[in-house]
C-alpha cells in the first residue's frame, strides 16, 4: 500500500552473551498509515523501547524489515539512516534530551541549522512560542521546569514538521497535571501538522486516545486493539 509510512514486517530481536540468547522481540508485525496515532503499551522489560528504537532505525533488528516512508531502513547504511531521520522523523524522550549549554532556542534551532535552513532563528522562536515559552528562549535547560524542558523538547520535534513523531514516555518525568498538559500540546500539534505519531506509554488514559495500540508482552505483539472502540 503505497500510503503506509511505517511498516513492520516480522521483526525480531535477540542478544547473546555467556548465559545464553535473550528473545527481545519475537515476529512483530504492523503496518501504520500517514496521520494515524499508534500507542505501544506493555509492562516494563517487554520491548516497547527497543521496538521504537528500530522503527527509528537506531538499532537494528536481528531479522526482519522496517520501511519509513517506502525506504527499507536496513537496507542502506547509518549515514543515510541518519540523513532519512533527519528529513522525516522527530523524537521526543522522557529525559528531554536538550543540548545543557543551548539555550531553549539554540535546541529548537538545532535540527534547522543542522538541514541548512536559513530561516531557522525564525522558525524556532514561533514554534517555541506555539508551546508556550516566548518568554524563555534564552533560557537554558538548567532553569527551566521539567514542563518546560519538555516543551522546548516538543518544540524541536516539531519545528522540522516530521512525517513521524516518535515518543518514548514523553510525561514520565513529569508530574499528572503537567504531562496532562503536556500531551494535550503533543496531541494538539500532531494534529495540526498531520504527523504519524508513535509513543510508548504505560498510561492506559494516554493509550486510549490514540487510533491505534499496540500490546507487547514478553516480546510478542498481542493482537491490536482499537483504542476508540
Amino acid at each position: 500500500m503505497t500510503d503506509l509510512i511505517i511498516s513492520v514486517e516480522h521483526v525480531c530481536k535477540s542478544v547473546t552473551d555467556s548465559t545464553g540468547t535473550l528473545q527481545i522481540l519475537r515476529d512483530i508485525d504492523f503496518a501504520l498509515k500517514a496521520k494515524e496515532t499508534a500507542a505501544i503499551v506493555g509492562a516494563s522489560g517487554s520491548g516497547k523501547s527497543t521496538l521504537l528504537s528500530i522503527v527509528a532505525g537506531l538499532d537494528t533488528p536481528t531479522s526482519g524489515t522496517v520501511r519509513l516512508a517506502g525506504q527499507d531502513l536496513f537496507a542502506i547504511d547509518e549515514d543515510d539512516r541518519a540523513a532519512l531521520r533527519a528529513k522525516k522523523v522527530g523524537f521526543v524522550f522522557q529525559s528531554f534530551q536538550l543540548l545543557g549549554n543551548l539555550t531553549a532556542l539554540e535546541n529548537v534551532m538545532l535540527p534547522l541549522e543542522l538541514a541548512d535552513r536559513k530561516d531557522a532563528r525564525a522558525a524556532a522562536t514561533e514554534m517555541l512560542g506555539r508551546v508556550g515559552l516566548s518568554q524563555r528562549l534564552h533560557a537554558y535547560p538548567k532553569v527551566l521546569s521539567g514542563g518546560e524542558q519538555q516543551r522546548v523538547a516538543l518544540a524541536r520535534a516539531f519545528v522540522v514538521r516530521p512525517a513521524v513523531l516518535l515518543a518514548d514516555e514523553p510525561t514520565g518525568s513529569l508530574d499528572f497535571a503537567t504531562g496532562e498538559k503536556i500531551m494535550e500540546l503533543m496531541f494538539d500539534l500532531n494534529r495540526e501538522q498531520c504527523t504519524t505519531l508513535v509513543l510508548v506509554t504505560h498510561d492506559k488514559s494516554i493509550a486510549a486516545r490514540c487510533d491505534r495500540r499496540i500490546t507487547i508482552e514478553a516480546g510478542r505483539m498481542l493482537e491490536e486493539v482499537d483504542a476508540t472502540s
